[in-house]
């Protein structure tokens, strides 16, 4: 009875996505789909930062502002997320894991309080070359640009083998739900999830952009047709020495 019940309950599970870059996608109860959309959406634009850095000539007033501009984009994202982390998620699984669990949430804690130095300091120098054609600050940058790659994305993958899976061990789908909404929805407004949307979809392969939609309801996907040719306009604005090179 309990193997036949077992295996009724996993085949009730949601699929997990499999995003570029991605290094695990642990099975549960949990739809984690929208935590890998900004996972790669994270990954995406770091990478892109960091060649645009070294690719756009100093004197490029107009793309590094564009640049400047992306970046204040991608930080905001990356702030609420981590804040709805902090605030919401690592505590609530901290009451309920093992010793093991809370040594993998503490560091979760450390690692964010790691990236947030290392990302003002890229946007001081987005700031800098928006203003001046400085060719040591543009090295800089790169160099800054290059840790935070690093940095993030260890964490990244640290969360996803190590946390993600306490996520599945310790919540229901419904928990799940009302800590999305209290803590990663809470406090957008529509113009913030309007920028959000074609930003977070961006690069994101055919097959899983229906699965995303497919979750997240047709109102993003409407929000998506939209906005997502703007968004390709100034990305090709702030990016356009990587489509050159």
């Amino acid at each position: 009875m309990t193997s036949t019940t077992t295996r009724s309950t996993m085949t009730t599970w949601p699929e997990q996505p499999r995003f570029p870059g991605q290094t695990a996608a642990h099975p549960g109860p949990v739809d984690m789909t929208m935590m890998y959309v900004m996972h790669h959406a994270f990954r995406r634009d770091l990478a892109a930062f960091a060649a645009a850095a070294t690719a756009t000539p100093v004197e490029a007033r107009t793309t590094w502002r564009a640049l400047a501009s992306r970046w204040e984009l991608f930080a905001s994202a990356l702030h609420h997320h981590h804040s709805g982390e902090d605030a919401g998620l690592w505590p609530l699984l901290l009451e309920r894991t093992d010793d093991a669990g809370r040594v993998t949430l503490e560091a979760m804690e450390a690692e964010h309080a790691e990236i947030d130095p290392i990302l003002a300091s890229c946007a001081a120098g987005f700031e800098r070359l928006a203003q001046h054609a400085d060719d040591d600050a543009r090295s800089a940058l790169a160099i800054r640009l290059t840790a935070a790659k690093a940095s993030l994305g260890r964490h990244l993958e640290h969360e996803e083998t190590e946390a993600i899976a306490i996520i599945q061990q310790v919540m229901t789908g419904e928990e799940w739900e009302q800590l999305e909404e209290e803590h990663f929805r809470s406090g957008l407004r529509l113009a913030d999830v309007l920028a959000v949307v074609p930003w977070a979809m961006h690069g994101v392969p055919a097959p899983l952009r229906r699965s995303t939609f497919g979750v997240t309801g047709r109102a993003h996907h409407a929000m998506w047709l939209l906005t997502r040719r703007g968004f390709a306009r100034r990305e090709a604005v702030a990016f356009a020495y990587l489509v050159r090179s």
